[in-house]
């Protein structure tokens, strides 16, 4: 659907939802409010004259110019903010959160919450609790962790070791457990399949090692050991702080890395490529396994495999449950109703450039409401989905072929991505908040070798591939801790050297010639770091949050 057809359905579909009630349209011709929005992390541009945008404007007077990181860490754009003295009435400083907190730019929120019930309702009284800094105000909403009513999760959206599809209907649908295993399959396949359909050389294994993405090489003993996202620790039997980076599983998960480096496995690329490269270097197809988030690669990748007739090809992804050895349960996967596992380090905020904070807030809480919240999702009706018999939302496949094309979605949708949201079910109580996660419509929306490889597993959603797991405890997940940590206190200051220290020394130690050589110098040159530092501050914390479950 396009051009003047979607236009003539949407002016339709507007004026139907006008006369269904909810929000008011703005249709006397008032003055719209525009405000501006700045996000430390790579993101998608909408053209100014977005369809849905504008639907959501006119029933919400209001409309939100975004703006996302470009040729910058999150925190040299947020450092170049502060020191100009000018911000956009929005802002998530991703990593630099701290640094606009610290520099008194963000607007306490505390005397405001209570005024505005969606947002009021959107956290309970303890997560809004643990967002408290230590001055006991509240400055930002964490946006991605609230579930309504029950989990239905169908993708996992978290990290794993992922794998093309066609590898392992190659292979006969193997099950694959451990590391060993993940690169043996590999490396059987390359041998018998050096290059794609088209004669395109095949990519084993490739690794994004760009900035504050290099959460791709280094966290993976973590969960080989069979722990969770904890993201910069391991907390063992619930009570104990362990450094992830010293035990013997990271000693052997590199090891294995500069093993299959040698043969030639591993992208001799992956230490030098961007991010913006290695999303079209998946997107070409050619790449068979990497470890990632869903979130990071995902979103854009499988729509141009979509686009590019290249699912027919297997060249999808779906995650594995590496671990170190088969007799350690993976946690790839946790979940927790009501966002048990929520991000305190950053969220959505509003700066003290904001004219208009009551006109920013009462913005936030009409993106909650339960119409504004299908726009965001799920579009417009009509054009973007249907509404069956049964009350049940579904699209038809010209529409998730509209939703998978960039410029249909720049010109077209307007989901609000870094404003707060919903997981789970939708505030209807029959739909799922979003179309990923609606049953029948991820069945529908399955390429054919994503369905067929699940199939062979038995499993019905990716998370099925990998297992569930409930949030481990009251102090997870610890990265909500150590991303606030600043040079200010000796742990901070660990943790800053301790990450400059990786992001040299590991891509040397996975090219090393004499990986054990490499390895006993790089562990030198950490303990230099003072790592029990950082380890002593993080027991404190997780102490912390211990006693405030007694």
């Amino acid at each position: 659907m396009k051009g003047k057809k979607v236009t003539a359905m949407l002016l339709t579909a507007a004026m139907a939802m006008a006369a269904s009630g909810g929000l008011s349209v703005n249709a006397d011709g008032g003055d719209i409010k525009e405000f501006t929005a700045f996000f430390a992390v790579p993101g998608s541009e909408i053209n100014d004259d977005n369809e849905v945008q504008q639907i959501i404007a006119e029933k919400t007077g209001a409309k939100v110019k975004e703006t996302w990181l470009t040729g910058q860490t999150a925190e040299e754009a947020v450092g170049t903010m502060i020191a100009g003295g000018e911000y956009p009435d929005f802002i998530d400083g991703s990593d630099g959160m701290q640094q606009l907190y610290e520099a008194g730019a963000l607007v306490a929120l505390d005397d405001y919450i209570d005024q505005y019930p969606n947002i009021k309702a959107y956290l309970s009284d303890a997560q809004w609790d643990k967002l408290r800094r230590d001055d006991g105000h509240i400055y930002w909403i964490n946006q991605f962790s609230a579930i309504y009513e029950k989990d239905m999760s169908t993708t996992h959206n978290d990290e794993a070791f992922w794998i093309q599809t066609r590898v392992l209907e190659w292979a006969g649908y193997p099950e694959i457990r451990t590391m060993d295993q993940y690169f043996d399959l590999i490396e059987s396949y390359i041998e018998a399949n050096p290059t794609m359909e088209d004669g395109t050389q095949n990519i084993g294994y490739t690794i994004l090692c760009e900035d504050w993405r290099y959460f791709c090489l280094e966290n993976a003993p973590q969960f080989l050991d069979g722990y969770p996202n904890d993201g910069s620790v391991i907390v063992k039997d619930g009570t104990t702080i362990v450094d992830y980076n010293t035990t013997p599983t990271a000693k052997e998960y590199f090891g294995k890395l500069n093993e299959e480096f040698k043969k030639g496995i591993v992208d001799p690329e992956s230490f030098t490529q961007t991010y913006d490269e290695y999303i079209a270097k998946l997107s070409t197809g050619r790449v068979l396994g990497m470890i990632d988030q869903w979130w990071d690669f995902a979103y854009s990748v499988n729509d141009s495999l979509k686009l590019q007739g290249l699912e027919a090809q297997g060249c999808n992804y779906v995650p594995l449950p590496i671990t170190i050895s088969e007799d350690v349960k993976n946690q790839w996967h946790t979940t927790g109703l009501s966002g048990d596992n929520i991000n305190e380090g950053s969220g959505l905020a509003i700066t003290v450039s904001c004219e208009d904070v009551e006109g920013a807030l009462q913005f936030i809480d009409d993106l909650l409401s339960e119409e504004i919240l299908t726009l965001r999702n799920w579009g417009v009706e009509g054009v973007d989905y249907l509404t069956g018999d049964d009350g049940l939302f579904y699209r038809t496949d010209d529409m998730r072929i509209n939703a998978a094309d960039t410029a249909y979605k720049a010109s077209h949708l307007c989901a609000y991505s870094y404003f707060p949201n919903y997981k789970g079910l939708s505030k209807d109580g029959i739909n799922a908040a979003t179309p990923s996660e609606q049953p029948q419509e991820f069945l529908d929306s399955l390429p054919d070798n994503v369905a067929a490889c699940l199939e062979a597993y038995g499993c019905s959603t990716y998370v099925d591939m990998l297992g569930n797991n409930d949030i481990p405890g009251i102090w997870y997940p610890m990265y909500s801790y150590s991303g606030s940590m600043t040079t200010a206190t000796p742990g901070g200051l660990a943790w800053t050297k301790m990450g400059e220290l990786k992001h040299e020394w590991l891509p040397k130690i996975v090219m090393a010639d004499d990986y054990d050589s490499a390895w006993e110098e790089y562990m030198d040159a950490y303990a230099q770091c003072k790592p029990e530092d950082f380890l002593s501050e993080m027991q404190e914390e997780l102490d912390r949050r211990l006693a405030l479950a007694e």
